[in-house]
């Protein structure tokens, strides 16, 4: 399983990990974790173009379902993805901060 827990997501993100938000904007808007590039799931087919390939990505949801079902097709055309376990709920709740957008994203 390409999965990993929120500690070692916090030490990745701290070292400059590229990590893709694959929630919706509505989501994304009411708090994000800082860098985190947003392309929702539904875009990601057509927007790999915007993910670097090379190092590892990380993607990122609300509770981690919908980024590991997104890593397979990533994996299968190259890209070292992870999933995060428990996504942003996880990592609000190992006491990160998220940044919140206002007027939307």
């Amino acid at each position: 399983m390409y999965e990993v827990d929120v500690e070692t997501f916090v030490k990745a993100h701290a070292e400059g990990a590229v990590v893709v938000d694959v929630r919706e904007p509505s989501e994304h808007a009411t708090g994000h974790l800082p860098g985190a590039k947003l392309i929702p799931g539904r875009e990601l087919r057509r927007r790999l173009h915007e993910v670097p390939k090379g190092s590892p990505v990380y993607l990122l949801c609300a509770t981690g379902a919908r980024s590991l079902e997104l890593i397979s097709f990533m994996r299968a055309i190259g890209y070292d993805a992870l999933s995060v376990s428990g996504g942003v709920c996880a990592w609000n709740g190992a006491g990160r901060s998220l940044v919140r957008s206002s007027g939307g994203v």
